[in-house]
């Protein structure tokens, strides 16, 4: 049987909470991260929901037949750069290409939105995550260990010029 994927807007009721709930289990259970990370996560949902520019900003939730699996949000770091935030495919649904696709949605978003550059904060156990980025050519520029949600951990900032 084949699988059904559909990348949508983020919009439907229960999406919001859907992205903190995801992000908060499947960190917990995969890296042993603490709650401080699905706060962090709530900040960025409730700040996007609270004020975002649908010009210039906007976040996408994948579905595998019909049930939430996946998200990524795009959202103004200035007047020239985007930013994306809070990628995530539930694992469940990973294989399918899922995060590929999201992250695809957000920088071709960001394009056509004028941004010039993308930019982006990972860490370093995010592996997959990362193959991603560096595969839709965007470069490491900054490093920095950090203390954060209960573990030694090492920050990464990856920009992307988005005008080539």
């Amino acid at each position: 049987m084949t699988a059904t994927i559909v990348i949508r807007r983020l919009g439907e009721p229960g999406d919001l909470g859907w992205v903190v709930q995801a992000h908060g289990e499947i960190y917990a259970r995969e890296f042993g991260w603490d709650a401080t990370f699905e706060a962090l996560v709530a900040r960025i949902v409730a700040d996007y929901a609270a004020d975002h520019d649908p010009s210039g900003e906007a976040a996408w939730v994948a579905e595998l037949d019909g049930r939430r699996v996946g998200c990524v949000f795009c959202v103004r770091a200035d007047a020239t750069t985007a930013q994306l935030r809070i990628l995530l495919v539930d694992p469940v649904a990973r294989g399918h290409g899922l995060g590929r696709r999201l992250v695809d949605e957000c920088l071709g978003f960001a394009r056509d939105a004028g941004y010039r550059r993308m930019t982006l904060w990972t860490n370093d156990p995010l592996a997959a995550a990362r193959r991603i980025y560096l595969s839709r050519g965007f470069t490491l520029v900054r490093q920095e260990p950090h203390d954060s949600f209960g573990a030694h951990l090492t920050g990464q900032t990856y920009e992307l010029d988005l005008s080539g």
